[in-house]
């Protein structure tokens, strides 16, 4: 358990997302200093190489001059060297050194010597320079840059070399130095970061932790919990629709359990009959009647599963088989087909002029049980009226009798499933007629109106959109015991 805790904390999605926010923000930070360090240090560099040649060309001015005034000028190589080192101001980690047969001549300012003993073939190079030689040394530490220029004295035919030597190394330990706490500075701020960011990140991920810990509570006689939206943000939209998502869930459940119920309730009764029935078969001696009595029983239950399986299957995107029809004809099928059913003076109020996508078959059973309806409703020679009409988008086929109306109290509850009107409660049939009706309707994207006065008798009205969507997304989240509008 403890191994498995661990193995949860370290591949969950809050350490994955910080470890990668922590590489991320480190390689970033590692490659800006890199970057900066480099850019300084070309810099120096740069710098280096223009301090020790603008001294370089300066001395080589100060050298032609003296040549160009002959006579009036110095003596001898040693003369012309102690008035250039004269005139030199020198700056920081700056060398000029001179150079007369094969040794250094004088320098300033003074030379350190750890620089020469470090680099022992420096003097050889300087004296063998022939024209204007440069050259970068990068050893033992050192950062060294230099200038070296010839130096021909013809009056004396003497030779020797001037040096401008410019030791970079101090900027370069300044910047090494600086780059160095900058990254002590930064992987800090990081860590104090990181730490910000894992709190953070917890706070935000909450819900989540929240949601998983509610998925295993939930039970399925337990679905009331849900989880607190708090903020605007994405996870507030995802704790919405996850407790919206628990909210139709548990709509289902509870109308399964009503529907088991009512199911087990309506079958017990004429499956103790048949039972009762069958028992006492052989004390009869007269079997006709029992048998035709059980017949009869497990008709009706025959009748009651396959309505049963008429709503199950309005659940599931496969229920219609939509094609386009002409509502006039339609309409007048559906009328034919009703006034067959029994003596009423039937009536067709009117026809829709328009083509409509619907599933021939379904819109006819559920007017059929509309029709059905109003004739339990209704004695013969009593008015009932069929039409259809178009109003936008939408196509009406009511059915109107002139009965004794529904209560207001039943016209919300009469489209549920086993739920019948106060007035039939001992009637034939198991109050799926108008269950039936609503969801093949409903799976139509559309619904059933009901308008009904105690006296002056009652129409049904089911509501289709003329266009259709083959595979609409409501039909898998259909619920049949929805009430239609009233």
């Amino acid at each position: 358990m403890v191994k498995s805790s661990w193995h949860r904390a370290i591949f969950s999605v809050r350490t994955r997302l910080l470890v990668w926010y922590f590489l991320l923000t480190t390689g970033t930070v590692f490659i800006s200093i890199q970057t900066t360090y480099s850019i300084f240090c070309d810099r120096i560099r740069v710098q280096a190489e223009d301090s020790a040649l603008q001294q370089a060309n300066q001395f080589n001015v100060l050298v032609e001059k003296h040549r160009q005034k002959g006579k009036q000028g110095p003596g001898n190589i040693y003369v012309l060297f102690d008035r250039l080192l004269s005139s030199y101001v020198s700056t920081r980690d700056e060398y000029v050194i001179t150079l007369v047969n094969d040794r250094i001549y004088d320098t300033k300012p003074d030379l350190p010597s750890h620089l020469l003993k470090q680099h022992p073939e420096l003097i050889k190079d300087w004296l063998q320079v022939t024209g204007e030689h440069r050259q970068h040394i990068d050893a033992g530490g050192r950062r060294l840059y230099y200038v070296a220029e010839p130096v021909t004295w013809k009056a004396t035919n003497e030779t020797g070399a001037i040096v401008v030597l410019n030791d970079s190394t101090p900027e370069y330990q300044t910047a090494r130095s600086a780059i160095g706490l900058v990254m002590q500075v930064t992987f800090g701020l990081l860590l104090v970061f990181f730490l910000i960011a894992w709190i953070t990140a917890g706070r935000v991920l909450y819900p989540l932790r929240l949601l998983t810990k509610m998925a295993h509570s939930i039970t399925e006689s337990d679905m009331t919990q849900r989880i607190p939206v708090q903020g605007k943000d994405e996870i507030a939209e995802l704790t919405t629709t996850v407790n919206e998502m628990l909210d139709r869930l548990q709509a289902a459940f509870d109308s399964q359990k009503e529907f088991l119920k009512d199911a087990s309730h309506e079958l017990r009764t004429p499956i103790t009959v048949i039972q009762g029935h069958l028992e006492m078969l052989k004390y009869q001696p007269e079997r006709e009647a029992t048998i035709a009595l059980v017949m009869d029983e497990l008709e009706r239950m025959s009748r009651l599963v396959h309505d049963l399986l008429l709503l199950a299957k309005a659940e599931r995107s496969d229920f219609l088989r939509l094609k386009p029809e002409e509502l006039d004809w339609l309409t007048e099928e559906i009328y034919l087909k009703a006034r067959g059913l029994a003596e009423r003076d039937w009536r067709l109020e009117s026809k829709g002029l328009s083509p409509i996508t619907v599933d021939r078959q379904r819109l006819t059973q559920a007017m059929m049980n509309l029709v059905q309806n109003a004739i339990r409703h209704t004695q013969p020679g009593d008015p009932i009226t069929l039409g259809s009409s178009v109003k936008g988008d939408y196509a009406y086929f009511w059915v109107r009798d002139a009965g004794e109306g529904i209560a207001p109290d039943d016209q919300k509850r009469i489209f549920e499933r086993f739920v019948r009107a106060t007035g039939e409660l001992h009637s034939e049939g198991y109050g799926l007629g108008l269950s039936i009706v609503a969801a093949i309707a409903q799976s139509h994207g559309g619904q059933v109106e009901l308008v009904s006065h105690i006296g002056q008798g009652s129409t049904f009205t089911i509501v289709l959109p003329l266009v259709q969507d083959p595979t609409p997304q409501t039909r898998s989240a259909l619920n049949p015991c929805t009430q239609p509008s009233s």
